[in-house]
């Protein structure tokens, strides 16, 4: 089961607003790290400046533009200025040819600080604004560094500017006019959770891999979704997903835990942090993988 908590959703961004003072463009791609985009975005409407996405068929498909926010989609670079005008959503755009393409639907610049990848070089960045009478841009910058690049590439020009995402938030030189946090929104707001149907005291080497403990039991959640070896827990106590199969998982158990106990994988004492450390990825990769464990239960 993944539980979420929309009102903590929502006081997650409140904050990011009041401590940010400027207004808060909400990261709902990937169907928002997979809590459900739509769900996310009916629940902040009223605390963000707008949302953004990572292409056109997402702002579509999560209902964006029927919220009365303004929409930035990422992949300006797919669909005509028709296709975006219909939808109400903004495309990003980094070259001078999707400006002119894309004028009417009032692009909004993404300026390349480092990462190289759907943005403009700085030399360029001139004649993308005058092709597209931009009045808009943001970078994706990582570092407060690659923020204050940002902020000396478009001085210059008049432009409405947001660079910080979550890992920049503390960073006042970073926030411009508004804020684009993703994971920060999401914080302490998931609760994955399974039941085990199997418990049993070992007789040896078990499972694929062999693994020794004196006592484990199975639940029914696999690599198909999204899971891996790392921390969980059984009644608030710690322990671990031992080995993970394509449906089930086995998990070490203490000498009171029995069939049906819930075991947590993502919650309580199993932070976002914790789980990305054992699973050797980011904490975004975790949060939209154990999303996928299971059904989604909202509270608000």
């Amino acid at each position: 089961m993944v539980s979420i908590d929309l009102s903590r959703v929502r006081e997650n961004v409140a904050r990011i607003a009041r401590e940010s003072g400027v207004g808060v463009i909400a990261v709902v791609k990937a169907d928002a790290y997979g809590l459900g985009a739509r769900r996310v975005a009916a629940a902040v409407a009223r605390v963000v400046e707008g949302f953004y996405t990572f292409n056109l068929g997402e702002a579509i498909d999560a209902g964006l533009t029927e919220i009365g926010r303004p929409v930035i989609a990422l992949r300006g670079d797919e669909g005509s200025a028709a296709d975006f005008l219909a939808a109400g959503v903004r495309p990003a755009v980094w070259s001078v040819e999707r400006a002119k393409v894309l004028r009417s639907a009032r692009p909004v610049l993404v300026v390349d600080t480092g990462q190289q990848r759907f943005a403009c070089p700085p030399e360029k960045i001139g004649q993308v604004i005058a092709a597209g009478a931009i009045e808009e841009a943001f970078t994706h910058a990582s570092t407060l560094a690659q923020a204050t690049e940002f902020a000396a590439l478009t001085a210059p020009y008049k432009l409405h500017r947001h660079a910080a995402g979550s890992a920049l938030l503390d960073e006042p030189s970073a926030r411009f006019d508004a804020v684009r946090p993703g994971l920060a929104m999401y914080d302490g707001t998931v609760t994955v959770t399974a039941r085990l149907i199997e418990a049993r005291d070992s007789r040896g080497p078990a499972g694929y891999t062999g693994f020794k403990v004196r006592r484990f039991g199975v639940i029914l959640a696999g690599y198909a979704n999204g899971l891996r070896p790392g921390p969980a827990a059984i009644g608030g106590r710690l322990t671990r997903v031992l080995e993970v199969g394509m449906q089930t998982a086995f998990i070490e158990l203490g000498v009171g835990d029995d069939i049906g106990d819930e075991v947590t994988l993502l919650g309580g004492p199993v932070t976002l942090e914790m789980t990305a450390s054992a699973w050797g990825c980011s904490q975004q990769n975790v949060l939209v993988h154990l999303c996928a464990t299971g059904e989604r239960k909202y509270s608000d």
